[in-house]
């Protein structure tokens, strides 16, 4: 008895391999376009200007998106990583514009945003051994483009706080915490990370170190002992050191306190538009 013969069932025809169908393409009648669509958390390496040795290379956590009209199903995913790998080691504040560009043309979009958070290195000196180490800062640059090139550069500074209330009540001391100010600025007169930085960690009761010794714990604990910081006096304080930059043309800031004796954090924030 002859095996039966398997044949493909004319009402689901096999595609020719050289004619795909382009799914996102298709059309979509709900008529809903989509502000953002893309891909999210690519690791990838970049490269960031460093003022002290002029790059620093680093790995940085990447999402790429653009806006998709109504009537299109889907965008093309493959082709955000395609742009990457066309930028490969050149990834920098230098190229974003035109990766943005090349985003809204490869992907027929009108509005392209990029968004790269990475670790930032600085060499920093204790403050009375003078003992060396790396501290790891987080930044992040933020661009989109539609008919302008819009830049956001971002910084994650942790720094120490102490409590006025707590050392005003007590005999023997003041409760104090680790902070986080984050500090997002646009500028018409390009900024270097490290003054930015800089400009963030004054405003703490003490800057955070990486490497301390003996004498240097004694000066930080002290340091900030005579220096307590709300988070409103921290927040308050960035906002004045930043009005009075004249590059600088909209800011926001925020403190955190991670509070050492209450189950919460305590919490502030500032924006300003200097433009406006």
């Amino acid at each position: 008895m002859k095996a039966k013969q398997m044949t493909t069932s004319p009402l689901t025809p096999h595609p020719s391999p050289d004619v795909m169908p382009d799914m996102q393409k298709s059309r979509d009648n709900r008529n809903i376009p989509i502000s953002k669509v893309g891909v999210k958390d690519i690791s990838y390496p970049i490269v960031v200007m460093d003022k002290n040795k002029s790059i620093q290379h680093t790995v940085a956590r990447i999402n790429m998106y653009v806006d998709l009209p109504h009537h299109f199903k889907g965008t093309h995913m493959s082709r955000f990583i395609e742009i990457l790998n066309v930028y490969r080691e050149e990834i920098a504040l230098d190229k974003m514009e035109a990766m943005l560009q090349k985003m809204k043309e490869k992907l027929g979009a009108s509005t392209a945003h990029l968004e790269i958070e990475f670790p930032y290195f600085i060499e920093k000196k204790a403050p009375a051994s003078g003992a060396k180490s790396l501290m790891e800062y987080t930044c992040e640059f933020s661009a989109s483009l539609a008919s302008d090139f819009d830049f956001v550069l971002g910084v994650r500074v942790p720094v120490t706080s102490l409590c006025p209330c707590s050392k005003e009540l007590s005999r023997y001391g003041a409760h104090n915490q680790r902070s986080i100010m984050t500090v997002k600025v646009r500028y018409r007169e390009f900024i270097w990370i490290e003054d930015l930085i800089e400009i963030v960690e004054g405003c703490g009761s003490s800057p955070v170190y990486s490497l301390l010794k003996r004498e240097d714990e004694k000066l930080v604990t002290e340091r900030a002992y005579e220096n307590p910081k709300f988070v409103e006096d921290m927040v308050r304080e960035a906002t004045e050191k930043l009005l009075s930059m004249d590059k600088i043309t909209w800011f926001s800031v925020e403190a955190e306190n991670f509070e050492s004796i209450h189950k919460h954090s305590a919490y502030a924030a500032i924006e300003r538009d200097k433009m406006g």
